[in-house]
């Protein structure tokens, strides 16, 4: 049986590298999602990847994101339904942010900006990281990591994120937050779409627990799976499990 091809959006704040444990298994098309100089907008990321699916040819696909990248797969629902042959939401959800969220997100902008500002300034670099000076990106990690995994990461897990974190030009985390804060609500273009879909979530989420999940999958009328034991990253935490499901998943819906 002839499958479309698979895209994977990365979570915030990472990039495409995120999908390095399940890319063995799933065959996925995972793009790097930069703001640039545009204005903060999810839609920019979802025409980046349409014209990414043009440059390669490739009509329909099975759109699938983690996070923010559940975020932009509604953006671009919402451009090009028809692109769409099948959805994967992975710890993520429709809603808009609140008041307080919002704040956050554009709090944490200012401060990455700010400090990248004075890095520069001062002439630092990597000796910013080194020396712990809470600067551009270098205080992410600790601020980030640990409400993103679950109880019990496994060996490496936890390295691994804070690499990836600080990988990411301050520039971009700043774009991506003030972006996600402006983001609206999804139900609606979620509930008109008519494709096999499938919401996956970690059970010890804390960010978008199961019950956030269980609702969208709701408005989706989507299949639903739960990754017992870890958090917010479950292809990065439980890589095998989460390439097991979306097979499984694919396999029985026919996309």
């Amino acid at each position: 049986m002839k499958t479309s091809p698979m895209v994977l959006l990365h979570a915030f704040p990472f990039d495409g590298r995120m999908w390095d444990g399940v890319r063995a298994a799933l065959d996925p098309i995972t793009p790097d999602l930069r703001g640039l100089d545009r204005e903060p907008d999810l839609g920019a990321f979802a025409d980046d990847v349409l014209r990414d699916l043009d440059r390669r040819g490739l009509g329909r696909v099975v759109l699938g994101g983690c996070s923010m990248g559940g975020y932009v797969a509604m953006a671009l629902l919402r451009r090009a339904p028809e692109r769409v042959a099948g959805l994967v939401l992975a710890d993520t959800r429709y809603t808009a942010d609140g008041d307080q969220a919002r704040a956050g997100r554009l709090a944490m902008a200012d401060r990455v900006v700010a400090g990248d500002v004075a890095r520069d300034a001062a002439g630092g670099g990597a000796e910013d990281v080194a020396g712990g000076a809470a600067k551009g990106v270098a205080w992410l990690p600790d601020s980030l990591v640990p409400g993103l995994l679950g109880p019990s990461p496994a060996a490496g897990v936890v390295e691994r994120v804070r690499e990836l974190v600080l990988a990411q030009p301050a520039a971009e985390v700043a774009w991506a937050q003030r972006a996600m804060a402006a983001r609206p609500d999804s139900r609606d273009v979620l509930a008109a779409l008519d494709v096999p879909a499938l919401v996956l979530v970690g059970s010890e989420d804390a960010l978008t627990p199961p019950t956030a999940a269980r609702e969208l999958a709701d408005v989706l009328r989507a299949e639903y799976a739960e990754l017992p034991g870890v958090g917010h990253l479950t292809p990065i935490e439980a890589p095998q499990a989460f390439a097991a499901a979306v097979l499984d998943w694919r396999a029985r819906v026919g996309v």
